[in-house]
């Protein structure tokens, strides 16, 4: 796997809450790309909760979206944004869990959309949530003026 580099933590004014660094209630995932997968590692923390020690629904439907604007991003450096988010939970992710897995992947595009599937897992590898998303990309000019410049890997 090769580390993504986020080079949107360099504009100041960048405070995601999936995956920027200086956003003190944000998540601060890093992703990498192992294949046709975006991946994240993360681990669970009891701030994010919904009921007593249970990953609250929203927090575990951001961590699918934000995966999937990184497939868009690195797959096909561009960015955009999520025009659809449906999202299955099958299995509740503890709080208390050491590390969850957080992965996407492109399974189809048309024209400006592209159709993605993400899943989460648990630290023992049981599917608990999956997540289909549709994303509309941006032409590369309006990604420039966006802000955008690429988005690379580490070597």
């Amino acid at each position: 796997m090769k580390k993504i580099i986020n080079t949107w933590n360099d504009n100041p004014r960048y405070n995601c809450f999936g995956c920027g660094t200086r956003n003190p209630y944000g998540l601060h995932m890093e992703f990498y790309e192992d294949g046709d997968y975006i991946v994240s590692r993360w681990q669970p923390q009891p701030n994010y909760q919904g009921w007593i020690d249970t990953m609250h629904g929203g927090i575990l439907s951001t961590l699918i979206d934000e995966v999937s604007s990184w497939v868009v991003t690195r797959k096909m450096q561009t960015c955009g944004y999520t025009t659809n988010l449906n999202v299955k939970f099958r299995k509740a992710i503890s709080t208390n869990e050491p590390m969850i897995t957080v992965r996407g992947k492109a399974v189809r595009q048309l024209r400006n959309l592209l159709f993605i599937h993400a899943e989460i897992l648990n630290d023992s590898g049981d599917v608990c949530v999956e997540g289909e998303v549709t994303y509309y990309m941006v032409d590369a000019e309006r990604a420039r003026k966006m802000g955008f410049e690429g988005c690379n890997v580490e070597e």
